[in-house]
């Protein structure tokens, strides 16, 4: 590894782009813990709550990597963490020597090497970091935190990460870290279709949905999205704690990494399927939960 190593603690000056649901929670915790936290958003309203608690607003990324010791983002899709980071006034051209850079965005393995082998040409420390959890783990700190690049660097943000997750394992090098978070969206993808199944199948049946699922969420079908996501397609909650159209960005890219490899998942085909039939239906901007509305045809 090159560049200068540094020891990642509150002291150290952090930046933060994306503040969308789960970002501003995380960046929050940050602010708790007593750090200077730097935030861009493309939509500076989007800050205003971190803003009221303390956090210093930069009008480019290139402000945020001139001042932060340690760069967190929380994005939308690939192709925004390709121009917040190779951009002209991106953060590879722009960041301190020494420098770490932690991307939390469910993006491409591919991507996550190439800015780890730019990072380390330029004296920086790259790592790639997705989170599982949703709004809720970022709100109570429970996200579980996959991280791919090298041990030392690893090692020095790993009490930082434990600010924000109760589950932070270093799965590897650069992308493993973006595969682990593939493999948690592949499992999710068919879980989701089960689970509204099962609530599809236990209305038309006559039950209560409600008391079935006291039965099954702590038995063998037990499953976060059960617990979690369940209770929410019950009472047609759709709000988004992840946006359909960014489980279906994950779904593209986890296919097009299997396809590489030259693997078939049928379960995953047809969720991608069934979820781009809600985006038809307006459901982009829905919580993945929304899927309940095709299924069930509510």
């Amino acid at each position: 590894m090159t560049g200068q190593q540094r020891t990642i603690d509150s002291d150290t000056i952090i930046g933060f782009i994306g503040t969308g649901i789960m970002g501003a929670s995380m960046a929050g915790h940050l602010l708790q813990h007593g750090c200077k936290v730097l935030v861009y958003n493309r939509t500076r309203a989007r800050a205003e709550d971190l803003l009221a608690q303390g956090a210093i607003w930069c009008d480019s990324p290139r402000q945020v990597a001139e001042r932060a010791g340690l760069i967190i983002t929380m994005l939308g899709y690939p192709s925004d963490v390709e121009q917040i980071y190779f951009g002209e006034d991106g953060l590879l051209a722009h960041a301190q020597q020494g420098t770490y850079l932690l991307d939390m965005t469910t993006s491409s393995p591919t991507l996550a090497k190439r800015i780890a082998a730019s990072a380390s040409s330029k004296g920086l420390h790259a790592l790639d970091a997705p989170v599982s959890g949703g709004d809720i783990g970022a709100r109570e700190a429970r996200l579980s935190i996959m991280v791919g690049g090298e041990p030392e660097a690893f090692a020095a943000v790993q009490p930082m990460l434990e600010w924000l997750g109760t589950n932070v394992v270093h799965q590897g090098p650069a992308g493993a870290g973006q595969f682990t978070k593939l493999c948690n969206q592949i499992t999710i993808a068919s879980n989701m279709i089960g689970v509204s199944e099962a609530l599809a199948y236990a209305k038309a049946a006559g039950l209560d949905q409600t008391t079935v699922l006291r039965s099954i969420s702590s038995g063998a079908a037990a499953s976060w999205s059960l617990t979690n996501l369940a209770p929410r397609m019950i009472a047609g909650d759709y709000a988004p704690g992840f946006y359909v159209k960014h489980f279906i960005k994950d779904i593209r890219i986890a296919l097009e990494s299997a396809a590489e490899m030259g693997l078939e998942l049928p379960g995953l085909t047809l969720a991608k399927t069934l979820y781009e039939r809600l985006v038809e239906q307006g459901g982009e901007d829905d919580g993945t939960q929304a899927l309940y509305r095709i299924i069930a045809s509510v």
